[in-house]
């Protein structure tokens, strides 16, 4: 099967599965379809669609949103950045400008904080 745009493909999805919860091994239920969830995230966060946007193939965007929240709070993301920050041979781990988005008012707001006498920010 050929990966479609912003997928992971098999050598990418073989580094991240042993990190993710619902491996055959761990309590509860056994998650069949973490490589489909991992690849709606994908989707949103590459394309920068709103969740409810997320294409039907990927299951119910609040399910899939939902999910996502509960794998932030569990710090399953973090695992597995650290996972492959820590492996020397990352060259698909890479954030540059044309991957950032800033909200289109960030551009705009006013000065940074206020910066006293000697240097300290200013208290509100």
């Amino acid at each position: 099967m050929a990966a479609k745009r912003y997928e992971l493909n098999e050598t990418q999805w073989a580094k991240i599965s042993p990190l993710l919860p619902g491996k055959a091994g761990d309590p509860g239920r056994s998650a069949a379809d973490n490589r489909l969830f991992v690849n709606g995230c994908l989707w949103v966060l590459r394309s920068g669609a709103h969740w409810c946007d997320l294409p039907e193939r990927y299951g119910k965007w609040k399910t899939v949103h939902r999910r996502f929240s509960r794998w932030c709070h569990a710090g399953v993301w973090e695992r597995v950045f650290a996972a492959l920050s820590a492996d020397r041979d990352n060259q698909y781990l890479m954030i540059d400008s044309t991957i950032v988005r800033a909200h289109q008012q960030a551009a705009s707001g006013k000065g940074g904080p206020k910066i006293r006498r000697w240097g300290a920010p200013e208290a509100d």
